[in-house]
Formats: C-alpha cells, structure tokens, sequence
C-alpha cells in the first residue's frame, strides 16, 4: 500500500473564483493582494493562489462590520 500525498493547493483558490465570490474582477483580486487586502500564495508556477478560510472570512465578516 502507498501513502498519498496532501495536495498543498486544496485549500486555494485561483483568482478568478475569487473573483466570482465577490462579484469583480480578477484584477481588482490582483490588486487587493498587492495592496496587503488579501493575502496570497505563490505556486510552483509562480501562479497566485488565495486562502479558501481568508476568502471566507472576508465574505462573512464575524464582527458584522466590514
């Protein structure tokens, strides 16, 4: 029997779902990243990938206030 391997990008999303989880764009995704709004992940690729849990969390504010 083999052992399977986590994949690392599970729990990434690529810029345009972001996008379509906030209904703009993929580059204003891009711009929020680079402005320090939204934190991202390189991968092997040098693709950006952003946090699925952040994402959330940005959606649905815990405090009720954005």
């Amino acid at each position: 029997m083999t052992a399977t391997r986590p994949d690392p990008y599970v729990d990434l999303m690529r810029p345009a779902q972001v996008a379509r989880t906030f209904g703009v764009h993929p580059r204003t995704v891009l711009r929020w990243a680079k402005a320090g709004r939204l934190s991202s992940v390189r991968t092997e690729g040098g693709h950006r990938r952003y946090r699925r849990d952040e994402v959330a969390r940005l959606v649905k504010p815990s405090d009720g206030v954005r």
